[in-house]
């Protein structure tokens, strides 16, 4: 199989739904970045968070996707997931993908570490099988020890997010989507998840990042998409 992401004439457009859409229109018109205001086939106003949009990405890249707020970098990396879906244009992608878009997303509060281990790794496409075997692997990573018998609401904020780190990046993957470098609790323990989160990524086929940092970029990425206003300004290599 030959991993890859192509999209032709990618477009996404959001509904708004309020009265008061002409203030609104006007509000966003005159923003220097975000999406463009347009009508769909029954006259409603709609944002285009991205504007036909055509691109391919093959093995062995790292793109580095980067724009002001707004220019549509989040809402890419959300196509490329699978949360939303292209309202005209195509994307193909062929290749296991996983989102470290927002690693909390699946916990249980009402279950403990143990069990919010088989359910996100469920959720994030692992087998019962596979996390019957990375269990243990995943529960030593985390450091939480007798926490993990523990249900998920009595943790901290970096007690859950060490634990969410921890299963999604157990996933080996073909793509890697990410917003921003992912930073996970003390130094210590940050220190380790980088090791972690440079391996998994040594080891995927492409990765696509959005960020802010253009030192990420550059040690990182061998390519970068610039994004204004829902669309692609530049798309150069490294």
């Amino acid at each position: 199989m030959e991993v890859r992401l192509l999209a032709e004439n990618l477009t996404v457009e959001f509904p708004i739904y309020e009265n008061s859409h002409r203030s609104l229109k006007k509000k966003v018109i005159n923003m220097t970045t975000g999406g463009r205001i347009g009508s769909d086939a029954g006259k409603h106003p709609v944002v285009r968070a991205l504007d036909t949009l055509s691109f391919d990405i093959q093995k062995g890249e790292r793109v580095g996707l980067i724009g002001h707020n707004g220019s549509g970098k989040t809402t890419l990396l959300r196509v490329l997931t699978g949360v939303y879906s292209p309202v005209s244009g195509s994307l193909k992608a062929n290749g296991r993908i996983a989102s470290l878009l927002d690693v909390s997303m699946g916990l249980d509060p009402d279950a403990t570490g143990f069990e919010n281990i088989f359910i996100k790794g469920l959720m994030d496409g692992l087998p019962p099988e596979v996390i019957k075997k990375k269990v243990d692997e995943i529960a030593d990573f985390t450091e939480l020890g007798e926490y993990l018998n523990l249900p998920v609401k009595t943790y901290s904020s970096g007690m859950m997010l060490r634990l969410a780190f921890s299963i999604s990046t157990s996933v080996e993957a073909d793509i890697i989507i990410m917003d921003e470098w992912l930073s996970v609790g003390d130094a210590a323990f940050n220190q380790k998840a980088s090791e972690r989160l440079s391996s998994l990524i040594d080891k995927s086929s492409i990765l696509v990042v959005a960020s802010h940092d253009p030192n990420l970029i550059e040690n990182v990425c061998n390519r970068k998409i610039h994004m204004e206003h829902g669309k692609i300004i530049s798309d150069e290599k490294l």
